[in-house]
C-alpha cells in the first residue's frame, strides 16, 4: 500500500541577489537563516534555507540565488503560483502594518472562510499569509526580529497553476494521499489525509503556456516522506502512474526523490532526517558555509565562485 504524506517539507525557489534575499526573509518575514550551503548540482550557487527556530521540516523556504543579472522567470502553467504561511488571526493587523512599513504591497482577500494577505518578495516570488484554524508545530526563534506571538507558524500550503486540474489532482490523490476538500471560485482545495501542518494544496487553472524557470520562480515543491521505505513506495507508485522518478539522492540534511507531475510541477519527496544539526550545532545554524563531505576538498574553489554575501541583516525585535 502506498503511504501518504503528512504535507509540505520545503519549497525551493530562485532568487536574484543573495543579500537582498536573506535580508527580506530574515529581516522582514522574521525567519531564521538555518543553513548556508551550495546547490549540490551547481556548486557555484548558494543554497539558502530559512525556517523556524530549529529549521523544522514544513517551515523551510529555500533559495538558489542566481545573481542580479540572472534572467527572470515567466509565470505560466506548471508552476507554483504562491507559497502560503500560517499566522494567527490576531497577527493579521501586525503583518499588514509590518509589510507596509517595509514598502511591501499587500492585497487582503477572503478564501474558504479564511483571511489571506497576498504579496511578493523582492524578486517577485508569490507569497501569502493565511489566518486559519490549522495545526502548527513551528518552533519560535527567540532571537528573531518578530515577536514570538506573531511569528510565521510554518507552511499553510501552496497554490499550483496548471492547464487542467485532473492530471495533477490524480497524482495528489492516487499517489500522495490527498483528498479533495472544497471548490470555490474555480479553485480546488486538496488536503493531506493526516491534515497536519502544511497540508493544503490548492489547484487553479490557467490559460497561460508553460512557465519559464528563472528569478522569482519556484523550482520545486517538496512533500514529506517519513523515511526511505516510504520514498521507495512512492517511487513505485509514481512509475505506475507513468512518471519518471529519480533515484533517491542524499542531500545531507534529508534524502530526496524527484519527479515532475503531469501538470509540469517538479515534486520532491524528502525525509525529515537527519536534519540541519548533522553538521552544525543548533545555536550555530547558518553561521558558516556548510558543505557535504564530498565537496570539502573543493572548498577554496567553491568559495571563490560564490556571489558576495555578508549574511542576513537581523534587526532587533520590533
Amino acid at each position: 500500500m502506498t503511504p501518504t504524506t503528512p504535507g509540505l517539507h520545503h519549497v525551493t525557489a530562485i532568487a536574484g541577489d543573495p543579500q537582498r534575499n536573506a535580508d527580506f526573509y530574515v529581516g522582514v518575514l522574521g525567519l531564521r537563516f538555518v543553513k548556508k550551503t551550495v546547490n549540490h548540482d551547481d556548486t557555484g550557487t548558494y543554497h539558502f534555507y530559512f525556517g523556524d527556530g530549529e529549521g523544522t521540516p514544513g517551515t523551510n523556504i529555500t533559495f538558489f540565488p542566481w545573481g542580479e543579472d540572472a534572467h527572470g522567470g515567466t509565470f505560466g502553467a506548471g508552476q507554483t503560483q504562491r507559497t502560503a504561511y500560517l499566522v494567527t488571526w490576531d497577527s493579521l493587523d501586525y503583518w499588514t502594518d509590518r509589510l507596509a512599513a517595509h514598502d511591501v504591497a499587500v492585497t487582503r482577500t477572503e478564501r474558504f472562510d479564511e483571511t489571506v494577505l497576498q504579496f511578493e518578495d523582492p524578486d517577485g516570488t508569490g507569497l501569502e499569509l493565511v489566518a486559519a484554524d490549522a495545526p502548527a508545530d513551528a518552533v519560535p526563534w527567540v532571537d528573531g526580529p518578530v515577536p514570538e506571538a506573531h511569528q510565521l507558524r510554518g507552511f499553510y500550503g501552496v497554490t499550483l497553476a496548471v492547464d487542467e486540474f485532473e492530471p495533477t489532482a490524480d497524482i495528489l490523490t492516487h499517489v500522495l494521499g490527498y483528498e479533495h476538500e472544497a471548490t470555490e471560485d474555480g479553485r480546488r482545495r486538496y488536503r493531506s489525509a493526516t491534515g497536519g501542518p502544511g497540508s493544503v494544496v490548492d489547484l487553479v487553472e490557467t490559460d497561460l503556456p508553460r512557465g519559464r524557470m528563472g528569478v522569482g520562480s519556484v523550482h520545486h515543491v517538496a512533500f514529506e516522506a517519513v523515511d526511505e521505505a516510504a520514498q521507495r513506495a512512492f517511487r513505485e507508485a509514481y512509475k505506475q502512474q507513468g512518471m519518471k522518478p529519480s533515484e533517491i539522492i542524499d542531500r545531507t540534511y534529508f534524502r530526496a526523490l524527484y519527479a515532475r507531475e503531469p501538470g509540469g510541477v517538479l515534486f520532491e519527496l524528502s525525509t525529515p532526517d537527519p536534519g540541519f544539526t548533522v553538521d552544525e550545532d543548533l545555536e550555530e545554524l547558518g553561521t558558516s558555509l556548510a558543505l557535504p563531505a564530498w565537496l570539502e576538498t573543493d572548498r577554496d574553489v567553491i568559495e571563490r565562485q560564490l556571489l558576495p554575501f555578508d549574511g542576513p541583516t537581523v534587526p532587533t525585535e520590533e
